[in-house]
């Protein structure tokens, strides 16, 4: 099965967008804060991970950067989710190592039509 390792610290939005990407066939692993998410990415080696930018105890920036410096897990496509919709913080995700970046909220034919520019999409 296709794992996605969603780092997100906002319940709601885990539990949307969780919910709507277990429906399209994939398994999801949640982290809550950058840490977090650098340690799962090391525990599960996901397929693609999704990366909140704005999160507490390490920013979505830095655990990109870092998971980006782990010869294990740095070829792993992170997409950058945020609601901050300005180039600035679009190019700043880029610069950080994400591949790829999404606006919050999520509209999930965009976000399962940049998925399946990184990875196969089940079914």
């Amino acid at each position: 099965m296709t794992k996605i390792l969603y780092v997100e610290d906002n319940p709601d939005n885990v539990y949307m967008l969780t919910r709507r990407l277990k429906k399209k066939g994939f398994e999801l692993i949640i982290a809550g804060d950058g840490q977090e998410g650098i340690d799962k990415a090391i525990e599960e080696n996901p397929d693609l991970i999704l990366m909140d930018l704005s999160l507490p105890t390490m920013d979505g920036w830095t655990a990109t950067a870092k998971i980006k410096e782990i010869e294990e897990v740095k070829d792993i496509p992170i997409i950058a989710l945020s609601a901050h919709a300005m180039p600035e913080h679009r190019d700043r995700a880029l610069k950080a190592g994400c591949s790829d970046y999404d606006t919050k909220p999520v509209d999930i034919k965009r976000l399962l039509s940049k998925i399946g520019q990184y990875i196969e999409l089940p079914g």
